[in-house]
């Protein structure tokens, strides 16, 4: 088992930027961690993904330029970097970690979820 804690959501004005976090523990080794947001009556829509031992991370294309992920491994965090947000970034976002062996980027294939942390980009 996984237990994931998201957090670092909030209100920020177009432009701006915001850093989430998510804490894992449990069974961690060997997991892909990635970042998925769901903006009102969307479907979840996968955004980045990393191993523990960290390398340049995978993107979906949209996000390139504007978000990093990146990966602590010591203290079993993942963080996700927004930079220059747009009002279509509102969403809820999560952290979720999966165990297979490659990066699927249906929420389906990833196993375990934090529990959200809503992101208001103002205009």
């Amino acid at each position: 088992q996984v237990q994931l804690v998201g957090s670092g959501g909030g209100v920020v004005q177009t432009g701006g930027s915001l850093s989430l976090s998510c804490a894992a523990s449990g069974r961690t080794f060997g997991t892909y961690m990635g970042w998925f947001r769901q903006a009102p009556g969307k479907e979840r829509e996968f955004l980045a993904a990393i191993s523990w031992s960290g390398g340049a991370g995978y993107y979906a294309e949209s996000m390139k330029g504007r978000f990093t992920i990146a990966a602590d491994s010591a203290k079993r965090t993942v963080y996700l970097q927004m930079n220059n947000l747009k009002p279509e970034d509102t969403a809820v976002y999560s952290c979720a970690a999966t165990m297979k062996s490659y990066i699927p980027t249906a929420a389906y294939e990833w196993s375990y979820w934090g529990q959200g942390t809503q992101v208001t980009v103002s205009s």
